[in-house]
């Protein structure tokens, strides 16, 4: 009789990490349904400014694009448009998020999605040796290399999000 150890549970986002061979770090949390990115650093202990959301948006091309940016910020859509090249853009519906990325609200990665779309992550993430994304399911936050995570979903760092102060 072997001993029951806990299997990890492997997402996508880790398989694809581990076949580029980048080191990353899970971090596995309780969470029953989807809380913000904020109540996710929170228990996870990760710093908030090196905590990024991923969201999924369409522009009028009708293009998926991935934008992953600080937990704490919001969106830009005309910058966002204005770095892929889209004239606008716009949220994907909730209920569409499992039909275009194959993950569920709350567990989105910019790893392993239905389909490797143009991703674009906000410049900041280059300041740090480390930043937190999700693991591709809720309850799990995976610490990457941004470089490294940039260069295996082939994403370009921009300034993306809206300005919460004026430079004049």
């Amino acid at each position: 009789m072997g001993k029951q150890k806990e299997k990890e549970v492997k997402t996508n986002a880790m398989r694809i990490l581990e076949k580029n061979k980048i080191p990353y770090e899970a971090i596995q949390y309780e969470c029953d349904e989807f809380i913000d990115g904020l109540h996710t650093a929170q228990k996870t202990g990760a710093p908030v400014e090196q905590s990024f959301k991923t969201l999924v948006v369409q522009g009028k091309s009708r293009e998926y694009y991935v934008l992953v940016i600080p937990i704490a910020e919001e969106i830009d859509l005309k910058t966002a448009a204005k770095a892929v090249g889209e004239k606008s853009l716009e949220m994907i519906h909730v209920k569409d998020i499992t039909k275009v990325t194959g993950y569920v609200r709350g567990g989105c990665s910019p790893l392993g999605m239905k389909k490797n779309y143009p991703t674009v992550i906000h410049e900041s993430a280059k300041k740090y040796e480390q930043i937190y994304i999700s693991g591709g399911r809720i309850g799990t936050t995976l610490k990457v290399n941004p470089l490294q995570l940039a260069e295996t979903v082939h994403a370009r760092f921009e300034d993306i999000t809206a300005v919460t102060h004026t430079e004049e």
